[in-house]
């Protein structure tokens, strides 16, 4: 299936590409609970550098994943949207070919592009339709899914052999294209998607032994959010040596909730794979020194598909056509002109399956299928379906778990797949941030209002997937 290349629908005001364009770095772990850091308060854990960047710029205690699992999330990164608009319901599952992305954005708007680390959107073959080339990254040095020591990358579609610790190498790569794009005095948006602290843990015996004495589990799990830790300081430092720091935005959180049983989700309920906050909230951290010159924390709910539209704002770049849009601006708020949001949030968790994705077999098949002069066509590793608009699904049905966050309150739907029946649950999250007393029944004004809210927001989602938006 081919398609037109988005950018045809796109108009781009921006600023002139000056030195004054704000160079953005995106940075995303893969399974870090929100109390995986030892600034939110985890007893073993060490990650200095992070906590330097909690103490000195910009903290979001209340930033959440837009869904329990990861590639969905990833997705709404790319496109402001939540994920469930484009089919991308579970892990494993890509992105569309017809979303406009951040990065082809900003790539017309006259930023060097790239990204590196896990991608988990789709294929990492140069020939699939939504490689991350394909969605608006010039260079790219990438994994189809989680990655460990030793990795092999696809770098711009040729599978290549690196060596070491796999955030250490993924940060390299990107500290590279940084330089290069200061040495032309391009901007650049760099994205790094780190492969930790995704099951099975395997840390260098250096990071393992800041925690002797611990459960050997432990000190890898511990051993891969350290290692993560310095490479994330390494690329903060760097801005610094090349003295862009000032006008370049650094965005750090996770994909979505802890872990269980290793992780912290900081006492809130669930964890990954859920929609209660354990499940959604992540560590979230913010620096742009020409913007945000004192440290702040934000309390206000946040979210993942806030990222696009304030990108957007910070580059001053519109679209000309623009899907519907589930994130806002976070400029507002990061600048102090607002204390709430101005929306609230929907989540839905419809427990589709995911789709297996052994980045560690395929890349190494990958390796030595062009050291052949072949290239694997397998669809599935190709995504090559990735575009295909499925049968309509009903627009007042909604299987699975939905919620609707308006602070501070949280309205739980729950639909049973078979049976259709829904329960509610509500909660107020800021005297009960593990949800663990309902008060559907104390809130009878609030309810029907809110279930109202949910309901015409997951019909608008479901229209998205069933390919209204791509319409001319």
């Amino acid at each position: 299936m081919k398609f037109a290349s988005v950018l045809l629908f796109i108009s781009l005001t921006a600023q002139a590409v000056t030195t004054a364009t704000p160079n953005i770095v995106l940075v995303m772990a893969d399974d870090q609970g929100w109390g995986d850091m030892a600034y939110n308060g985890h007893p073993n854990v060490k990650t200095p550098n992070f906590d330097a960047m909690a103490k000195q710029a910009v903290r979001f205690d209340q930033f959440h994943s837009a869904a329990p699992v990861c590639s969905p999330t990833r997705g709404s990164v790319m496109t402001g949207r939540t994920p469930n608009r484009f089919g991308c319901f579970s892990w494993g599952q890509p992105i569309r070919p017809q979303e406009i992305t951040i990065a082809q954005a900003l790539k017309g708007a006259g930023y060097h592009t790239g990204h590196f680390g896990k991608w988990h959107l789709g294929s990492v073959q140069k020939a699939s339709p939504v490689c991350p080339g394909a969605c608006g990254f010039e260079a790219w040095a990438s994994a189809p899914n989680f990655f460990d020591l030793d990795p092999i990358l696809s770098v711009n579609g040729k599978a290549t052999q690196f060596k070491g610790d796999s955030s250490d190498v993924t940060a390299d790569l990107a500290i590279d294209l940084i330089r290069q794009s200061v040495a032309k005095k391009e901007p650049f948006f760099t994205v790094v998607w780190f492969g930790s602290p995704h099951a099975p843990h395997h840390a260098l015996d250096s990071d393992r032994a800041l925690y002797k004495g611990l459960p050997k589990a432990q000190q890898h799990f511990y051993g891969e959010i350290t290692a993560m830790d310095r490479a994330f300081g390494k690329l903060r430092q760097t801005l610094r040596d090349l003295e862009v720091q000032e006008n370049t935005v650094l965005w750090y959180c996770s994909d979505n909730g802890a872990l269980p049983k290793i992780g912290s989700s900081g006492g809130r309920r669930g964890n990954k794979g859920t929609i209660y906050e354990g499940g959604l909230l992540v560590p979230g951290l913010f620096e742009w020194p020409a913007l945000t010159q004192e440290a702040k924390a934000i309390t206000t709910p946040c979210v993942t598909s806030d990222i696009f539209p304030t990108l957007l704002d910070i580059a001053n770049v519109t679209l000309k056509k623009q899907h519907p849009l589930d994130g806002i601006s976070l400029l507002p708020l990061i600048q102090g002109e607002v204390k709430t949001r101005t929306q609230p949030m929907g989540f839905w968790d419809n427990k589709a399956k995911g789709v297996g994705t052994p980045s560690a077999e395929w890349m190494k098949d990958l390796l030595a299928s062009q050291q052949r002069g072949e290239e694997p066509t397998d669809p599935l590793r190709l995504a090559a379906d990735a575009g295909k608009i499925g049968d309509p699904v009903p627009l007042n049905s909604f299987p699975g778990h939905a919620a609707w966050l308006d602070w501070p309150w949280k309205l739980h739907r729950i639909e049973d797949r078979k049976t259709g029946d829904v329960a509610w649950e509500l909660y107020d999250l800021s005297a009960d941030p593990d949800e663990s007393r309902v008060l559907f029944a104390e809130q009878p004004e609030r309810v029907p209002q809110m279930q109202e809210a949910l309901e015409n927001w997951l019909e608008s989602v479901a229209r998205s997937l069933n390919g209204e938006d791509y319409k001319p």
